[in-house]
């Protein structure tokens, strides 16, 4: 649907404001541009650093004010930051977001667990960092990020992988279509036909939350203000992907993932990344697959 700013909108020091949970009903929409997020320039909200922008090749750029892919400059949407599942019953990712009564600068970097009331994830939960903002989005919109979901209005994908297929807004319309896609893009590309059930736009209820640990290893960007908001209950009920531990010994952190003995990570759950303390060996059939150097996933 919309496509995240192109452009820097000044470097201007964001004065505090008054922490309200954002709260309501609304809609979503599917895209992925692959443009550099809004959220990854300086300056647009209160937080320890801007959300990181990939180069063409997925490494993350630690310099900020690189020029986006949509704009003729070389920074990029980071692969990592697609969706995942948690379980069968909770997902985590990114979305653009405008949100009545706010701002750019409440929405960037901020988390918000959407549980969907229609369409066939009706009931499911879904926790999304708000990575971008558009003028092209309507009130409490939700513009979830998802390889195949369509460029829309601007297509960073063309510069970095020579296009992806399908339609301008929509994107693909089946699972097989993903093995054509780029390989840091496919799981992200089934997890919209697999887990989302190839909802078409469902609508939600939404609640601001602490941002989980596991969306700010993918972006690097976390709100002063977060922890002003309640901490995310995940919802019960769920069944796959959990952790389960075999021994009382656990792995030391890894960059990459893979080794640790003494405890197994089951398929989608994290298994690597700077600082990463938890499971490094996957269950059978998965194999511990880098996505940046802050994180790591059973796959």
């Amino acid at each position: 649907m919309k496509s995240s700013s192109i452009f820097q909108v000044g470097l201007v020091a964001v004065a505090p404001l008054a922490v309200s949970a954002a709260s309501g009903s609304g809609k979503s929409t599917r895209y992925w541009d692959c443009c550099k997020p809004s959220c990854s320039w300086p300056g647009k909200a209160s937080v320890n650093r801007p959300v990181f922008a990939c180069d063409a090749n997925n490494n993350p750029l630690q310099d900020s004010g690189v020029k986006s892919g949509c704009d003729g400059g070389t920074a990029y949407t980071c692969a990592s930051q697609a969706p995942w599942a948690i379980n069968d019953r909770l997902a985590y990712g990114f979305a653009a977001t405008a949100l009545s009564g706010g701002t750019e600068s409440s929405w960037c970097c901020a988390c918000y667990a959407l549980t969907f009331t229609s369409g066939p994830v009706a009931g499911k939960t879904m926790v999304v960092q708000s990575t971008s903002t558009g003028g092209d989005l309507g009130s409490n919109h939700f513009d979830i990020n998802m390889p195949g979901g369509g460029v829309g209005l601007f297509d960073g994908c063309k510069p970095q992988f020579g296009g992806l297929p399908g339609a301008q807004y929509g994107g693909i319309s089946s699972i097989s279509q993903c093995s054509s896609f780029p390989s840091a893009l496919q799981a992200g590309c089934r997890w919209r036909f697999e887990w989302f059930q190839n909802a078409d736009n469902p609508n939600f209820t939404f609640q601001q939350v602490q941002c989980p640990a596991e969306l700010v290893a993918k972006t690097g960007c976390k709100r002063a203000d977060d922890g002003n908001f309640p901490a995310f209950s995940p919802p019960s009920g769920g069944s796959g992907p959990t952790t389960t531990r075999t021994t009382a010994t656990n792995p030391g952190p890894t960059g990459g993932g893979g080794g640790g003995g003494g405890c197994t990570a089951q398929k989608y759950a994290q298994c690597g990344g700077t600082g990463f303390s938890g499971c490094t060996t996957c269950a059978a059939g998965s194999t511990c697959t880098v996505s940046s150097e802050f994180y790591s996933q059973c796959l």
